[in-house]
């Protein structure tokens, strides 16, 4: 194992080693660009002691509670064993979808049975500031911070995950096996609704204690087993599929045509072999798309901004609030009071020209570039920061509270 003064000097020609010991220096155990450049989407990498003295944010009772919730994305996987042998090949895993009822936990077995919740970052208020570790990623990259509880073998199965993934040990010790090699076999089993390898030959094999955190870039077979009654945190990449970008993007292009908009062909001529699609309907085919063809740097931007910061999420606000004048906001949070921006709205923003364009929740707003980027980062917003903003910003904020992306929250009082 390697400590951090010793990765330092391993020559950039060198290959990285696979497992490190951050020794409390950084989550990383290196500079973020050393990460980036040498593990990001590259290689595995194990960090022990990215997160020393580590106590967990969320107990299992917690976790359990916000699976009750109606609008909760949450699973429970249990494993049923077909022999002895602690081959997952030998197994069997049955999924239960929630969102769960109280009495569902009552029967579950102490032992090889998981509950796995999504989104806890956005629901639990202790489980959110963890993001603040990784914020050397694009923000709008992150999907989202899964947590798992599992009984002691509880498991999902050897599987392979499409997105690159920090799995962060928070409470009790998991064993993970990985296979690294390249040319991996991905070949998936036919005999359950979860999508799992049907055969998995680790080379990798350790065992995480809480504090510990394992980085698995996309494509990666792994296995994850814990030892006894543990906590997973699960910070998941956005990689949206290259059929769902282009399909979403039509879809945008599409809204924004009109229905006189056709496939059209005066220039026809008497055709040779009726049945052929020839070079002239290829040409036409090509005007009918122009959009497609034709899409600007700028109406890229729009769309992927409005894209990527659409959530998949049925925990959406309750629109219909008072709208309120910039005018009355101002004076609302001169008198103590804030905008809170609702845990669900993704938001990002990019540059258009000397001006910036904000993005929240799938929706989009011009301002001032400082305006864009502040808005796009704060939580929060007092009186203070409202000031500093543009005119534009005003506008977009008094609209997305009617929409119920951000709520007006009352001045704390202090105690006495």
């Amino acid at each position: 194992m390697l400590r951090p003064s010793a990765f330092y000097n391993v020559r950039m020609s060198a290959i990285p080693p696979i497992e490190i010991d951050a020794h409390g220096l950084s989550p990383l155990g290196m500079s973020p660009a050393q990460f980036l450049a040498r593990y990001w989407q590259r290689r595995p990498l194990l960090i022990r002691n990215a997160f020393p003295d580590f106590v967990s944010p969320v107990s299992p009772d917690e976790l359990a509670g916000l699976a009750c919730e109606p609008d909760a994305l949450a699973r429970i996987v249990r494993r049923e064993r077909l022999s002895a042998s602690d081959d997952p090949a030998q197994s069997r895993w049955h999924l239960q979808s929630g969102p769960f009822a109280e009495s569902d936990f009552a029967n579950l077995p102490e032992h090889d049975c998981s509950l796995l919740v999504q989104d806890v970052d956005k629901w639990d208020a202790d489980v959110a500031p963890l993001l603040d570790a990784f914020a050397f990623l694009p923000r709008w990259r992150i999907d989202d911070i899964m947590v798992s509880f599992a009984e002691p073998g509880g498991s999902v199965g050897p599987h392979v995950d499409q997105y690159d993934v920090f799995l962060l040990q928070a409470h009790g010790r998991r064993r993970w096996r990985i296979d690294s090699r390249a040319g991996a076999d991905t070949a998936l089993r036919t005999d359950s609704e979860l999508k799992l390898l049907r055969r998995f030959t680790p080379d990798a094999d350790w065992l995480l204690q809480p504090g510990d955190m394992l980085y698995l870039p996309p494509g990666m077979p792994h296995h994850g087993e814990a030892v006894d009654a543990c906590l997973t945190l699960s910070v998941g990449m956005r990689a949206p599929a290259t059929g769902e970008l282009v399909g979403d993007l039509a879809e945008h292009l599409a809204e924004a045509m009109a229905e006189t908009e056709r496939y059209r062909d005066p220039d026809l001529v008497p055709a040779t072999d009726p049945f052929e699609i020839d070079a002239a309907a290829m040409t036409r085919l090509r005007t009918a798309l122009g959009p497609l063809g034709t899409l600007d740097e700028r109406a890229l931007r729009d769309w992927f901004g409005k894209f990527i910061t659409r959530y998949r999420s049925a925990a959406l606000p309750d629109a219909g609030a008072k709208p309120r004048t910039p005018e009355s906001l101002a004076r609302m949070l001169g008198e103590g009071r804030t905008l809170a921006r609702h845990p669900f709205a993704r938001s990002a923003w990019t540059r258009d020209g000397r001006r910036g364009r904000l993005f929240v929740a799938g929706e989009s707003w011009a301002m001032g570039m400082r305006s864009a980027s502040t808005l796009a980062a704060a939580r929060r917003i007092d009186a203070a920061a409202f000031v500093a903003l543009d005119r534009d910003a005003h506008a977009a904020l008094s609209q997305l509270l009617a929409r119920g992306w951000y709520q007006l929250q009352r001045k704390t009082r202090s105690r006495p």
